[in-house]
């Protein structure tokens, strides 16, 4: 049976698994049409789900956002899974870099924060698609599967919102 919950509850729960994540994969698009994926760390989040990543601006991914800003952000991790899509802005703001820095990333970036190939990947999702297998969500789940395989029958749990779905932001 299929169990529904609102979109905004949808939408708070995407926001507590993005928090559980420090990175993620940017998935771009190159020149040629293909895709490439990329680990970064997420150097912050905000609460409507914007995430911030360091980069360097003369890097593959900074030239591919200058031709196409539509990416998809990919985290995973203990049993959640969030695929976010959505648009990245590059963000050169002194200020702003500042008040994010973080020390490890002095190895990319020896000049510190004011190290002129530093800037900022801004990426504001418009929807994603989640997944959520752990705690005790993962436990019902497990045994929702080893039922499912024993009567040979589909989980129920694929039908409930509140492990699985999908939502505009």
């Amino acid at each position: 049976m299929a169990t529904h919950v609102s979109e905004s509850d949808k939408r708070e729960h995407v926001r507590k698994l993005i928090s559980g994540f420090d990175t993620a994969m940017l998935v771009t698009r190159t020149l040629d049409g293909a895709l490439r994926a990329r680990p970064l760390s997420i150097a912050d989040k905000s609460g409507d789900g914007t995430m911030y990543f360091s980069t360097a601006i003369e890097s593959g991914k900074v030239h591919e956002l200058e031709h196409d800003q539509h990416v998809a952000v990919v985290l995973q991790g203990s049993g959640k899974y969030v695929s976010l899509t959505g648009e990245v802005h590059i963000q050169r703001d002194r200020q702003l870099i500042e008040k994010l820095w973080s020390e490890t990333w002095r190895v990319w970036f020896p000049k510190g924060p004011t190290d002129p190939s530093l800037c900022l990947l801004v990426f504001e999702p418009h929807e994603a698609d989640y997944w959520d297998a752990a705690g005790a969500t993962g436990l019902k789940y497990f045994f929702e599967m080893a039922k499912a395989y024993v009567t040979n029958t589909r989980p129920a749990s694929d039908d409930d919102e509140r492990h699985t779905g999908h939502v505009k932001l």
